[in-house]
């Protein structure tokens, strides 16, 4: 094993090294495996329950009407998350669709969008029209107002309540940090904030962005009260097989508000071709919980291999975990693009690329991206970005299979330290 390591690239010191810190985790790894059994069995009652049939898998073209498949899909995540009903389409072209679809769909000029957990992710800044963009619920008269979370972390209740107005229709929570060094919100957290949010103006529609989120806990931000869940089928719930789309979860009012906008008035979930993906989203959602295990595993691994070298991780090495993502900061564009460049190299696809910085659409500065994936941009697969800005911090994610996502950190802390980022001390 150490001899094929070494062909890959990786130095005795760092596999002994590696070696030492996951020695310290099998009863955190065995916490996991609990958890991704429960969600296992979850999705396999709900395929069950819902009749998934062969012919669920074949698919339909054109117009699309009576698509079985795609139709019973929708039971299903609707069966998993606890919902009324959902919306699971390839035309969901990614997760920042799926968020605009669903701010867009569910406000209506007049209304007033509320954030009470701080700054949301970057693409959702021109979506919102924090940044001026063309079509954004700022143009349409959607106003927005947002609360900072406390110095702590905590949520700001009162000035959560000073901020809801008549005018506040829909709040929307980002269960994720996104580009911030700020704690990811657990489910049991989110819960507490819509039930705060909810007894101010029980009419107000709860959104969640689920985003990286899915199957991490046994339950979701649908079973604390949130009235629709949003995510991308290109992280956790596809499973890595998932080549495009997003989804919807909720109340039956706001997925029908959401397909009506996707497809048009009158039309709604009758229509979308599923121009034969079907069999990837099954068997994708049905991998999901083993998948999401997996990329969960890696990123406690890299938390504790970073932080025992000195460098600030979010979460730290012991916390619990409510995404997948993995926060390192390093203080420089260096280490950034070191971490970068090493998990490319332990890419599948692409492995021999540089990953470079570059102005990506709706961001406000360059940002690095490292992802030999067999989806492209599929950030359930082993993957690292981050803006090349202050505080200088990579978000890592994902991994197929827990050997290559330890694999992949391994890379990535070898490409540190070999830049000088890391010293030999640092391993002792």
């Amino acid at each position: 094993m150490k001899e094929l390591y070494s062909e890959l690239g990786i130095s005795d010191k760092v596999i002994d090294y590696a070696e030492s810190v996951l020695k310290k985790l099998s009863s955190r790894f065995n916490e996991i495996d609990k958890v991704t059994e429960y969600n296992q069995l979850k999705v396999l009652k709900a395929m069950q329950d819902c009749r998934v049939s062969e012919a669920c898998l074949l698919g339909t073209t054109g117009y699309g009407y009576n698509d079985i498949g795609r139709d019973t899909l929708e039971e299903v995540f609707a069966h998993v998350f606890h919902t009324e009903a959902a919306l699971v389409r390839p035309q969901i072209t990614c997760g920042t669709h799926a968020l605009a679809l669903a701010l867009m769909s569910n406000l209506r000029p007049g209304d007033e969008l509320l954030s009470p957990v701080g700054k949301p992710y970057d693409t959702l800044e021109e979506v919102i029209g924090i940044r001026e963009s063309k079509g954004s619920l700022a143009e349409y008269g959607i106003s927005y107002k947002q609360v900072d979370l406390l110095e702590n972390g905590d949520f700001d209740f009162d000035n959560i309540k000073k901020a809801i107005s008549e005018k506040t229709k829909l709040v929307t929570i980002q269960r994720s940090k996104g580009y911030q060094t700020r704690k990811t919100l657990s489910v049991e957290r989110i819960g507490e904030l819509i039930s705060f949010i909810k007894n101010i103006k029980p009419d107000i529609i709860c959104m969640v962005d689920n985003c990286y989120g899915e199957f991490v806990e046994t339950i979701e931000p649908s079973d604390v009260g949130a009235d629709m869940i949003v995510g991308s089928l290109i992280k956790n719930p596809g499973g890595g097989l998932a080549p495009i789309g997003g989804y919807i979860a909720g109340k039956k009012e706001c997925i029908e508000n959401a397909a009506y906008r996707l497809t048009s008035p009158g039309l709604g979930k009758e229509v979308g071709a599923s121009l034969g993906i079907l069999k990837d989203l099954y068997q994708g959602f049905f991998l999901a919980p083993s998948v999401t295990s997996s990329a969960l595993k890696g990123a406690i691994f890299a938390a504790n291999l970073f932080e025992k070298c000195g460098f600030k991780v979010v979460p730290d090495s012991t916390e619990s975990r409510h995404d997948i993502i993995q926060a390192i900061t390093f203080g420089s564009p260096e280490g950034v693009i070191a971490f970068c460049e090493g998990i490319q190299a332990a890419a599948p696809i692409d492995s021999f690329v540089a990953p470079e910085p570059w102005d990506m659409p709706g961001y406000d500065a360059k940002v690095i991206m490292a992802a030999g994936a067999f989806v492209s941009g599929s950030s359930i697969e082993l993957s690292a970005d981050g803006p090349i800005k202050p505080p200088y911090a990579v978000y890592f994610q994902g991994g197929l299979t827990w050997e290559h996502a330890k694999f992949g950190i391994m890379k990535a802390f070898q490409a540190v330290f070999d830049k000088g980022l890391i010293s030999e001390k640092d391993l002792c």
